[in-house]
């Protein structure tokens, strides 16, 4: 467990501020590849078609790798001086003897403001015209909150999966390339791969329709990607690869696919960058294979994941509640929102 050098510094100078932070977090998502038009980029594929999923192959080929996880947690307290995000970074690894899982948790606290004020009383509280993009400062927006406090964020995931040994395969949730975050996790994945990591990157739920736009015989015939591979595909199947390229950034490129793994629920998309699907072509049918044996050692049907990203999201949550963040909120003075107070998220 390591707490970020700053986090009691930043919760003292809030509380110096003698203003108070609301009792109840509005939930923050990081996932904003939800919807993905497919206007951005370039979709290349051979045949569509799809392969069966061999657990057994996944559980040969587990016995032969580290295997990590990763999630986190995020509290968001919106108060009219700002917002504040609590983050606990989770990263688990199974130990290849033992075979239990040894957790590496990372917890951090920011606090946002635009008020220069503010600003002035402490160099621990953040400022949103600094942070963010500074040609999008002329509106008091969530945005650019978010815009801030997501490069603080890349900034902590990338030194937590920096402690990733070697030769390992990394499973992430969320997407590899989504608005603000891609150029961040294009860059993580890049430095994975000079140690030999396989980062793997998963999405639970997606309006895409990166592939129904750009099949002829698919166009119009689905509402999403997730429409279409929930038709097509039968238990314990993927599809083909499909390889999308960013129209401006050559770099945001991915190779994925949709993986269901269980009858009546709704598919996964598997992301991997197109740099770690080259480097690893010989191994990609295995990889895909583990995904599969992991997604049913899981075994919930109604919150399909991978066990090892299953159990990096417990640790994340718990390492909130172990650290008592409500107290913390409750400490500082800071005044909430009407719609906090109302409950509203």
């Amino acid at each position: 467990m390591n707490v970020h050098k700053n986090f009691e510094k930043t919760l003292e100078a809030v509380r110096s501020e003698k203003i108070s932070l609301p009792p109840i977090p509005s939930p923050e998502n990081l996932d904003s590849n939800n919807f993905f038009s497919s206007g951005y980029g370039k979709i290349e594929y051979d045949i569509i078609t799809y392969e069966n999923l061999d657990a057994k192959n996944g559980l040969e080929y587990y016995n032969s790798k580290i295997v990590l996880g990763y999630d986190e947690s995020i509290q968001k307290y919106q108060a009219l001086e700002g917002a504040a995000y609590f983050t606990s970074h989770s990263l688990i690894m199974l130990d290849p003897e033992e075979k239990d899982y040894i957790p590496s948790s990372f917890l951090t606290f920011y606090f946002y403001t635009r008020s220069k004020t503010i600003l002035e009383n402490s160099e621990y509280i953040k400022s949103v015209d600094t942070s963010s993009n500074p040609e999008d400062v002329s509106d008091f927006t969530n945005e650019q909150f978010e815009s801030a406090y997501k490069k603080d964020y890349a900034n902590d995931r990338s030194y937590l999966i920096s402690k990733c040994p070697p030769n390992s395969i990394l499973f992430v949730d969320g997407p590899l390339i989504g608005a603000q975050m891609s150029e961040y996790t294009v860059k993580m994945n890049h430095a994975l791969l000079e140690k030999n990591i396989v980062p793997i990157f998963f999405i639970k739920n997606s309006s895409s329709n990166l592939v129904i736009d750009n099949v002829s015989e698919l166009r119009s015939k689905f509402n999403s990607d997730m429409h279409w591979s929930y038709q097509f595909l039968k238990q314990g199947q993927r599809t083909n690869f499909f390889k999308y390229t960013d129209k401006t950034n050559s770099s945001f490129s991915k190779v994925f696919c949709y993986l269901k793994p269980f009858k009546n629920r709704s598919p996964q998309r598997v992301e991997i960058h197109t740099k770690t699907y080259e480097m690893y072509k010989n191994e990609i049918d295995s990889i895909m294979n583990l995904v599969y044996y992991f997604l049913l050692v899981h075994g919930d049907v109604n919150n399909p994941q991978v066990r090892p990203v299953a159990i990096a999201e417990m640790y994340a949550r718990h390492t909130l509640n172990v650290f008592n963040i409500y107290e913390m909120v409750n400490s500082t003075k800071l005044t909430p929102t009407m719609n906090e107070v109302r409950g509203f998220k």
